[in-house]
Protein backbone atom coordinates (compact mmCIF):
# COMPACT_ATOMS: atom_id res chain seq x y z
CA UNK A 1 0.00 0.00 0.00
CA UNK A 2 2.85 2.40 0.84
CA UNK A 3 4.42 1.92 -2.59
CA UNK A 4 1.08 2.57 -4.31
CA UNK A 5 0.59 5.77 -2.35
CA UNK A 6 4.09 6.91 -3.23
CA UNK A 7 3.44 6.36 -6.95
CA UNK A 8 0.27 8.44 -6.77
CA UNK A 9 1.92 11.23 -4.83
CA UNK A 10 1.48 14.59 -6.60
CA UNK A 11 4.60 15.85 -8.35
CA UNK A 12 4.73 19.03 -6.26
CA UNK A 13 4.70 17.06 -3.01
CA UNK A 14 7.33 14.62 -4.22
CA UNK A 15 9.53 17.48 -5.39
CA UNK A 16 9.32 19.16 -1.98
CA UNK A 17 10.40 15.88 -0.37
CA UNK A 18 13.43 15.85 -2.65
CA UNK A 19 14.23 19.45 -1.78
CA UNK A 20 13.85 18.68 1.94
CA UNK A 21 16.36 15.85 1.58
CA UNK A 22 18.68 17.97 -0.53
CA UNK A 23 18.67 20.91 1.89
CA UNK A 24 19.47 18.59 4.77
CA UNK A 25 22.29 16.90 2.84
CA UNK A 26 23.79 20.07 1.38
CA UNK A 27 23.51 21.86 4.71
CA UNK A 28 25.20 19.13 6.73
CA UNK A 29 27.71 17.73 4.24
CA UNK A 30 28.39 20.63 1.91
CA UNK A 31 27.72 20.99 -1.78
CA UNK A 32 30.74 19.10 -3.08
CA UNK A 33 30.55 16.22 -0.59
CA UNK A 34 26.81 15.69 -1.05
CA UNK A 35 25.88 12.94 -3.49
CA UNK A 36 22.73 12.50 -5.52
CA UNK A 37 22.55 8.90 -4.30
CA UNK A 38 22.44 10.09 -0.71
CA UNK A 39 19.78 12.68 -1.48
CA UNK A 40 17.64 10.15 -3.35
CA UNK A 41 17.92 7.63 -0.50
CA UNK A 42 16.94 10.25 2.07
CA UNK A 43 13.97 11.33 -0.05
CA UNK A 44 12.90 7.72 -0.55
CA UNK A 45 13.06 7.89 -4.35
CA UNK A 46 15.37 6.65 -7.08
CA UNK A 47 18.27 8.74 -8.32
CA UNK A 48 16.90 8.77 -11.91
CA UNK A 49 13.69 10.32 -10.54
CA UNK A 50 15.67 13.12 -8.89
CA UNK A 51 17.35 13.83 -12.20
CA UNK A 52 14.01 13.64 -14.01
CA UNK A 53 12.49 16.28 -11.72
CA UNK A 54 15.50 18.52 -11.12
CA UNK A 55 17.87 17.83 -14.06
CA UNK A 56 21.26 18.02 -12.32
CA UNK A 57 23.02 18.52 -9.02
CA UNK A 58 23.57 22.18 -9.89
CA UNK A 59 19.88 22.72 -10.67
CA UNK A 60 18.89 20.90 -7.49
CA UNK A 61 21.20 23.11 -5.41
CA UNK A 62 19.84 26.25 -7.09
CA UNK A 63 16.28 25.13 -6.35
CA UNK A 64 17.24 24.64 -2.69
CA UNK A 65 18.76 28.12 -2.50
CA UNK A 66 15.69 29.73 -4.05
CA UNK A 67 13.27 27.90 -1.79
CA UNK A 68 15.18 28.65 1.40
CA UNK A 69 15.74 32.29 0.41
CA UNK A 70 12.05 32.80 -0.32
CA UNK A 71 11.08 31.18 2.98
CA UNK A 72 13.46 33.39 4.97
CA UNK A 73 12.40 36.67 3.38
CA UNK A 74 8.73 35.72 3.75
CA UNK A 75 9.25 34.94 7.44
CA UNK A 76 10.89 38.31 8.09
CA UNK A 77 8.18 40.23 6.24
CA UNK A 78 5.42 38.32 8.03
CA UNK A 79 7.00 39.09 11.39
CA UNK A 80 6.80 42.87 10.97
CA UNK A 81 3.48 44.62 11.47
CA UNK A 82 3.00 48.17 10.24
CA UNK A 83 1.67 50.68 12.73
CA UNK A 84 4.04 49.60 15.51
CA UNK A 85 6.75 51.98 16.76
CA UNK A 86 10.00 51.84 14.82
CA UNK A 87 11.88 49.94 17.52
CA UNK A 88 9.10 47.34 17.78
CA UNK A 89 9.07 46.80 14.01
CA UNK A 90 12.82 46.29 13.95
CA UNK A 91 12.64 43.97 16.95
CA UNK A 92 9.91 41.85 15.42
CA UNK A 93 11.83 41.63 12.14
CA UNK A 94 15.02 40.54 13.89
CA UNK A 95 13.19 38.02 16.03
CA UNK A 96 11.52 36.55 12.95
CA UNK A 97 14.90 36.32 11.20
CA UNK A 98 16.66 34.57 14.07
CA UNK A 99 13.68 32.30 14.78
CA UNK A 100 13.60 31.14 11.18
CA UNK A 101 17.36 30.56 10.92
CA UNK A 102 17.34 28.68 14.23
CA UNK A 103 14.44 26.47 13.18
CA UNK A 104 15.99 25.81 9.77
CA UNK A 105 19.74 25.44 10.43
CA UNK A 106 20.38 23.34 7.32
CA UNK A 107 18.62 25.87 5.13
CA UNK A 108 20.64 28.68 6.70
CA UNK A 109 23.85 26.74 6.16
CA UNK A 110 22.93 26.37 2.49
CA UNK A 111 22.37 30.12 2.16
CA UNK A 112 25.09 31.51 4.39
CA UNK A 113 27.90 29.01 3.88
CA UNK A 114 27.46 26.72 0.89
CA UNK A 115 25.93 28.99 -1.75
CA UNK A 116 28.38 31.81 -1.12
CA UNK A 117 31.49 29.69 -1.41
CA UNK A 118 30.81 27.85 -4.66
CA UNK A 119 30.73 30.71 -7.14
CA UNK A 120 28.18 31.72 -9.70
CA UNK A 121 25.31 31.30 -10.22
CA UNK A 122 24.80 30.21 -6.60
CA UNK A 123 26.26 33.35 -5.04
CA UNK A 124 24.05 35.51 -7.24
CA UNK A 125 20.93 33.81 -5.86
CA UNK A 126 21.97 34.65 -2.29
CA UNK A 127 22.91 38.20 -3.28
CA UNK A 128 19.38 38.71 -4.61
CA UNK A 129 17.91 37.52 -1.30
CA UNK A 130 20.26 39.76 0.67
CA UNK A 131 19.38 42.79 -1.45
CA UNK A 132 15.70 42.17 -0.75
CA UNK A 133 16.34 42.00 3.00
CA UNK A 134 18.49 45.15 2.91
CA UNK A 135 15.78 47.00 0.97
CA UNK A 136 13.17 45.92 3.51
CA UNK A 137 15.29 47.01 6.48
CA UNK A 138 16.14 50.27 4.72
CA UNK A 139 12.44 50.97 4.37
CA UNK A 140 11.84 50.27 8.06
CA UNK A 141 14.61 52.64 9.16
CA UNK A 142 13.70 55.27 6.57
CA UNK A 143 10.12 55.45 7.82
CA UNK A 144 11.38 56.02 11.35
CA UNK A 145 13.84 58.66 10.13
CA UNK A 146 11.12 60.55 8.29
CA UNK A 147 8.93 60.48 11.36
CA UNK A 148 11.80 61.84 13.46
CA UNK A 149 12.68 64.56 10.94
CA UNK A 150 9.42 65.70 9.41
CA UNK A 151 10.95 69.05 8.51
CA UNK A 152 14.64 68.56 7.67
CA UNK A 153 16.67 71.72 8.17
CA UNK A 154 18.19 71.40 4.70
CA UNK A 155 18.28 69.28 1.58
CA UNK A 156 21.86 68.38 2.47
CA UNK A 157 20.78 66.99 5.83
CA UNK A 158 17.99 64.99 4.22
CA UNK A 159 20.43 63.48 1.72
CA UNK A 160 22.94 62.69 4.48
CA UNK A 161 20.24 60.97 6.52
CA UNK A 162 19.22 58.91 3.48
CA UNK A 163 22.82 57.73 3.00
CA UNK A 164 23.14 56.92 6.70
CA UNK A 165 19.93 54.90 6.61
CA UNK A 166 21.15 52.86 3.62
CA UNK A 167 24.49 52.21 5.31
CA UNK A 168 22.86 51.23 8.58
CA UNK A 169 20.59 48.75 6.80
CA UNK A 170 23.60 47.13 5.11
CA UNK A 171 25.46 46.92 8.41
CA UNK A 172 22.44 45.54 10.26
CA UNK A 173 21.78 42.76 7.76
CA UNK A 174 25.47 41.82 7.74
CA UNK A 175 25.53 41.69 11.52
CA UNK A 176 22.37 39.58 11.59
CA UNK A 177 23.88 37.08 9.15
CA UNK A 178 27.04 36.69 11.21
CA UNK A 179 25.16 36.49 14.49
CA UNK A 180 22.79 33.82 13.13
CA UNK A 181 25.75 31.68 12.09
CA UNK A 182 27.24 32.11 15.58
CA UNK A 183 23.95 31.45 17.39
CA UNK A 184 23.30 28.25 15.42
CA UNK A 185 26.65 26.80 16.48
CA UNK A 186 26.69 28.07 20.08
CA UNK A 187 24.78 25.91 22.59
CA UNK A 188 22.28 27.73 24.77
CA UNK A 189 21.73 30.78 22.55
CA UNK A 190 18.06 31.17 21.68
CA UNK A 191 16.62 33.10 18.75
CA UNK A 192 15.17 35.64 21.18
CA UNK A 193 18.56 36.13 22.83
CA UNK A 194 20.28 36.61 19.49
CA UNK A 195 17.67 39.14 18.42
CA UNK A 196 17.98 41.01 21.71
CA UNK A 197 21.76 41.08 21.42
CA UNK A 198 21.64 42.70 18.00
CA UNK A 199 18.80 45.02 19.01
CA UNK A 200 20.80 46.30 21.98
CA UNK A 201 23.82 46.77 19.76
CA UNK A 202 21.97 48.52 16.95
CA UNK A 203 19.16 50.52 18.50
CA UNK A 204 21.33 52.84 20.59
CA UNK A 205 22.87 54.14 17.38
CA UNK A 206 19.63 54.08 15.42
CA UNK A 207 17.77 55.81 18.23
CA UNK A 208 20.34 58.58 18.34
CA UNK A 209 20.10 59.01 14.58
CA UNK A 210 16.34 59.25 14.78
CA UNK A 211 16.69 61.93 17.48
CA UNK A 212 19.25 63.89 15.51
CA UNK A 213 22.14 62.97 17.80
CA UNK A 214 24.33 61.15 15.30
CA UNK A 215 27.97 60.63 16.32
CA UNK A 216 30.47 62.58 14.21
CA UNK A 217 34.18 61.81 13.71
CA UNK A 218 36.81 64.30 14.90
CA UNK A 219 37.58 67.10 12.44
CA UNK A 220 41.33 66.56 12.61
Amino acid sequence: MGAVKNKRMPRAVREQQMLDAAVRTFGQRGYRAASMDEIADLAGVSKPLVYLYLNSKEDLFTACIRREAAALTAAVRAGVHSGLPADRQLWEGLRAFFTHTAQNPDGWAVLHLQARTHGEPFAAEVTAMREELVAFVTQLIAVAAREAHRDPSSAERAERTEHEVAGLAEALVGAAESLAAWANTTPGVSAKQAAATLMNFAWAGLGNLMDGRAWAPPKS
